[in-house]
């Protein structure tokens, strides 16, 4: 098994394009191509990490968040960053990460697993991405419209929601005149030919655009495939950062602030003002959230779960929400979990480790 196969299946998971601009998720360090002989899993990556996976015999990393953000111009070892990636090449250890990528997927992501600590039910994106669908409108002979949607489907296209192979399908007629040196499939070189064809317009993620169009190539039976590519400023409810969803039962506020507490295992939570409600619905944000308060807000929800609120932040929530504030690395700490969860799930033929390693850089008393 080589790296590249468990870097290619976190992209079928999460697929980089999901990421936010600043970040730096995929194969940061190391060859692709070299056989993986053990996995270490951690949310951060430092040199008592890299040490660790030499120690149980790992020559790759995969963790949460990126080693390197932006580029480095010196291999000096004057910080950190250096010290590490410069001890990972040297022991041959490959590092990737999957950061806002995995953030932001809907299912097996970092605040789907946040969600289902808490119990949460009918959980849905925060905020949702736009302009990552296209919509693609291809013209099929009668006969062969099933092959040529089927395939589309198969590569990707046509999921809205819950719902697959989806496609809104019009009868027409088509005209061509094939030309010289053509080898048309009907119709005759230098006469204008009709013939009845199916106008099938389905959605597509951005990121598999390649992959559906080829394979509707593949199965479309025309020399030239009459097809239209259309860019969408639809909202994705697959993808996007944060999550909300609903408490099973309703729960005094400092009931579910203390159950918080002890989930997350936090040193010190930081909240807003009670409201004096039940808490019914709740918003989470794995890592920096702040961002996010105005949707959480927007939501309904009662209470917001995130971490790296500044001071003036909590006075946003004006008495609408509650903050709650328990920390980043304790907000995204079961994301090692998941890691864990989805590589063994897949692969079995090498050993995956935790890191025992905390790398949590702020300490309380």
């Amino acid at each position: 098994m080589k790296i590249s196969d468990v870097v290619n299946y976190f992209e079928e998971i999460a697929p980089q394009s999901f990421q936010e601009s600043y970040d730096n998720a995929g194969l940061i360090v190391g060859n692709g191509n070299a056989e993986v002989k053990g996995i270490l899993i951690s949310l951060d990556v430092t040199e008592e990490v890299v040490q660790d996976a030499i120690e149980q015999g790992a020559n790759f990393i995969v963790a949460h968040h990126p080693i390197v953000f932006s580029g480095l111009k010196r291999f000096n070892g004057n910080n950190y960053v250096e010290r590490t990636v410069i001890m990972a090449l040297k022991n041959d250890v490959a590092i990737f990460a999957a950061h806002t990528n995995i953030d932001s997927v809907i299912y097996n992501g970092v605040n789907s697993k946040i969600c289902e600590k808490l119990e949460l039910e009918n959980t849905k994106i925060l905020k949702s991405v736009k302009n990552e669908l296209k919509k693609l409108i291809v013209f099929v002979p009668t006969e062969h419209v099933n092959k040529v949607r089927n395939a589309m489907f198969d590569a990707g296209a046509g999921v809205i929601g819950n719902y697959n192979s989806c496609s809104f399908n019009t009868m027409g007629s088509g005209t061509f005149k094939a030309g010289e040196g053509t080898d048309p499939f009907v119709g005759k070189v230098g006469e204008l030919h009709s013939e009845e064809e199916v106008r099938v317009e389905t959605i597509v993620p951005a990121y598999k655009t390649n992959k559906v169009i080829s394979k509707m190539v593949d199965a479309h039976p025309y020399e030239e495939v009459p097809y239209d590519l259309y860019p969408l400023e639809n909202s994705w409810s697959q993808v996007g950062m944060g999550m909300v969803g609903s408490l099973k039962k309703p729960m005094d506020e400092m009931d579910f602030l203390i159950k918080i507490k002890k989930i997350f295992n936090v040193g010190s939570l930081k909240y807003t003002q009670l409201k004096g409600k039940k808490i019914n619905k709740v918003a989470v944000c794995g890592g920096s959230g702040s961002f996010l308060l105005k949707n959480a807000i927007l939501s309904g929800a009662d209470v917001f779960i995130s971490g790296d609120f500044k001071y003036h932040q909590f006075f946003d929530a004006e008495g609408r929400i509650i903050i709650a504030d328990i920390g980043h690395f304790e907000s995204e700490q079961f994301t090692k979990e998941l890691f864990y969860e989805l590589l063994t799930r897949k692969f079995s033929n090498f050993a995956i480790h935790f890191t025992k390693i905390n790398t949590n850089p702020i300490k309380y008393i």
